[in-house]
C-alpha cells in the first residue's frame, strides 16, 4: 500500500490548481506549471484538498500512485515557494561568476565553460565559489544542477571540483600512503 499516494495534497492560499481530463495545471504568485498525467490514477478535489485513487492493486499501480501525487505535491510547492539548489567549488583557481545572463564557471580546463540558463531557471552567484540553480520545477533545478556538477564532479584524492552543498565525498589515501 502507497503511504505516499494515500496522503491527500493540501493546496494554499493563492495557488489555483485545474483538471482537464489528464492534464493538470497549477498557478500560483511564482509561475505556472502544466504536466500530463498517466490516465489511470483518478484525482479528485474537494476544497482545497486534492486526493489520489487507484484502479487496483496491480504493480504498476502501485507504483503510478505515489509518483502522482509526489508530482503534483512537487507542482503545488513550486508554485508556491519555489525550489532550490546549492552548489559549492572547491580548489584552486576554480570559480564562477556571472556574466550577464550566462554563468561562466572556471574548472581547471584549458577553457571557461559558459553555462546559460533555460526558462523557469535561474542561477545566482553570491560567492565565486557558490551557485544557487533556483526555480518552480523541482525536475528542472535537479537537472541543472547536475549538468553544472557534471562539469567538474569531485575527485577522491584532493576533493577538487563541484559538489552539492553539504555532500560527502569519500576521501582515498594516495600512493606514498602505508
Amino acid at each position: 500500500m502507497s503511504r505516499i499516494g494515500l496522503k491527500p495534497i493540501e493546496i494554499p492560499q493563492g495557488v489555483e490548481v485545474k483538471f482537464d481530463g489528464t492534464v493538470i495545471t497549477v498557478k500560483g504568485p511564482k509561475g505556472e506549471l502544466t504536466r500530463n498525467l498517466h490516465q489511470d490514477i483518478k484525482v479528485n478535489m474537494e476544497g482545497n484538498v486534492i486526493t489520489l485513487e487507484r484502479p487496483s492493486d496491480h504493480k504498476d499501480h502501485r507504483a503510478l500512485h505515489g509518483t502522482t501525487r509526489s508530482l503534483i505535491n512537487n507542482m503545488v510547492e513550486g508554485v508556491n515557494k519555489g525550489f532550490e539548489k546549492s552548489l559549492e567549488i572547491i580548489g584552486v583557481g576554480y570559480r564562477a561568476q556571472k556574466q550577464g545572463n550566462k554563468v561562466v564557471i572556471n574548472a581547471g580546463y584549458s577553457h571557461p565553460v559558459e553555462i546559460d540558463p533555460i526558462d523557469g531557471i535561474e542561477i545566482d552567484v553570491p560567492k565565486n565559489t557558490q551557485l544557487i540553480v533556483k526555480g518552480i520545477d523541482k525536475e528542472l533545478v535537479g537537472a541543472i544542477a547536475s549538468k553544472i556538477r557534471a562539469i567538474r564532479p569531485p575527485e577522491p584524492y584532493k576533493g577538487k571540483g563541484i559538489r552539492y552543498e553539504g555532500e560527502y565525498v569519500r576521501r582515498k589515501e594516495g600512493k606514498t600512503a602505508k
